[in-house]
């Protein structure tokens, strides 16, 4: 059987590029195919397939500006030839989904979410008042073009995968199409509870990007007296470290041993953007640790427990707290509120254990042998209805 990997860029190993080597090592001789990569970047696992790239590639200054080439996406995508792929798995977030197979083609995608920045958060990407009215313009006008493309490129798909209830619905609204929910694999061996090189903070951690709303923690810690520890490296950071007071610490990108350090030390991770699954409090989860995080989003498949205003009545396992405005307020209150109760450091590690990478494998690898053995008996008639309820 040929099988064709698709994958929207290779820039970095972040949850994407894992579930991609995951599937990699289900199909070890698939060729992965891509608008571009950067090797070094990229795992020894992933480097071992032959990657084929887009044009993309080579444009100038791309590894810097490649988000400027957006417009030319969906383009690069559709110019792979896939005709004499029995199989093509996409991985998608933007526009691998898109890919162009042949008649005899069975196409699953796995996806992390329907484009965001041009359906329900371009607001958070593109900044109106960062922009005059000719830029902002010509960005609308490149976002309708890219709904567009993402809703008709849709069909081509025969079956999705979604990583979250919340992509499920997401795939439902946009697409209007059903999905299978299969949790991304999470490395919960690696990530455990263990001794700490420092304890006694609170933890943000991730890209520092303006969705993911690091601001409003920064902020409503300069009034804590408590200390702040924020891991990760991107755009906002040099803004974050202006707004920072003694009792907040920067540590900059951390590879997987230092982050897992930070997390065993911890008190809490706070979690305030929305994520279309969040593998970070997945992993802060597996190393023991409570999160407090923001109700929206992929997290409510992952954190059991109450809203900051239900906590005198609620009585069930938590693993976390919820608040619900993404608010300094709310976080200040949420901090004050996290200090009253108590939590079971085996019992929330025991609660992610059902993000493990051996479930990951068991289910996709069920998903796709019933997939692939319907379609060889009858092609891809009724194929979704039978394997999606």
């Amino acid at each position: 059987m040929v099988v064709a990997l698709v994958h929207d860029w290779l820039n970095g190993m972040r949850g994407g590029e894992n579930v991609l080597q995951a599937f990699s090592t289900i199909f070890p001789r698939a060729v992965i195919y891509t608008l571009f990569c950067d090797p070094e970047t990229i795992s020894a696992d992933l480097r071992k397939h032959e990657i084929r790239t887009s044009f993309i590639q080579n444009l100038p200054k791309r590894k810097k500006h490649y988000r400027h080439y957006l417009p030319l996406f969906p383009g690069a995508i559709e110019k792979f030839d896939f005709q004499n792929a029995d199989l093509i798995i996409s991985t998608s977030h933007c526009v691998a989904k898109g890919a162009v197979g042949g008649r005899n083609t069975l196409h699953i995608c796995y996806c992390f979410s329907p484009m965001r920045y041009v359906w329900d958060r371009f607001d958070d990407y593109f900044n109106r008042e960062l922009m005059n009215p000719i830029q902002y313009r010509f960005v609308q006008y490149v976002a309708k073009r890219l709904r567009d493309w993402d809703q008709k490129s849709s069909r081509r798909v025969d079956l999705f995968i979604a990583d979250s209830d919340f992509v499920r619905r997401r795939i439902k609204k946009y697409y209007r199409r059903p999905s299978k929910v299969i949790f991304p694999p999470v490395d919960t061996e690696f990530y455990t509870p263990g001794p700490s090189s420092s304890e006694g903070y609170f933890l943000l951690a991730g890209a520092m990007v303006p969705y993911k709303k690091g601001e409003i923690v920064v902020e409503a810690f300069r009034e804590l007296d408590k200390k702040l520890v924020v891991t990760g490296d991107g755009p906002e950071l040099p803004r974050l470290a202006n707004m920072a007071t003694k009792n907040i610490e920067f540590t900059g990108w951390l590879d997987r041993e230092g982050l897992r350090d930070y997390y065993r030390g911890c008190k809490a991770l706070i979690f305030p953007g929305v994520e279309d699954f969040g593998i970070i409090p997945v992993e802060a989860q597996a190393c023991g640790k409570p999160v407090i995080a923001y109700r929206e989003g992929g997290i409510e498949d992952t954190v059991v427990g109450p809203i900051i205003d239900d906590i005198s009545t609620y009585d069930g396992f938590k693993s976390g707290i919820f608040f619900k405005r993404q608010t300094v307020d709310d976080i200040r209150g949420a901090v004050n509120a996290f200090s009253k109760i108590e939590f079971d450091s085996q019992a929330i590690r025991e609660h992610v254990l059902r993000f493990s990478k051996e479930r990951f494998f068991r289910e996709i690898n069920d998903f796709l042998n019933e997939a692939v053995g319907i379609f060889r008996e009858q092609g891809k008639l009724k194929l979704e209805e039978r394997l999606i309820n």
